[in-house]
């Protein structure tokens, strides 16, 4: 199994960025929640909502491709962008990320 690096910036403010290891096959929601960084994600992780909706800063070759099913979840986000993911979906198969955190203070629970 290969180990890369995911870089997790915020936009909220007072978060410090942060770089993590991540594995092949792991997502950028899964390396969130083992190290404490919340991230919603209403639907368990399973591409059913936009709430764990991350930009993708570096390394959008290193995932897995996007499917109609998230990029119907992406338009329904806070504020979508060009490089909008689904934590959930950012599978790495090869190589490093970056991604940027929404600021989550508009969502209230899980």
């Amino acid at each position: 199994m290969n180990i890369f690096k995911v870089k997790i910036n915020f936009e909220a403010k007072g978060h410090e960025s942060i770089e993590l290891p991540i594995a092949e096959g792991e997502s950028v929601l899964d390396v969130c929640l083992e190290n404490g960084i919340e991230l919603q994600h209403n639907c368990g992780g399973v591409c059913g909502c936009s709430t764990c909706h991350v930009y993708v800063n570096r390394g959008m070759d290193n995932i897995q491709e996007i499917s109609d099913k998230e990029e119907d979840f992406i338009d329904r986000a806070v504020n979508p962008r060009i490089n909008s993911r689904l934590g959930c979906q950012c599978v790495i198969l090869d190589g490093d990320i970056e991604v940027t955190l929404p600021d989550q203070s508009q969502f209230l629970g899980h």
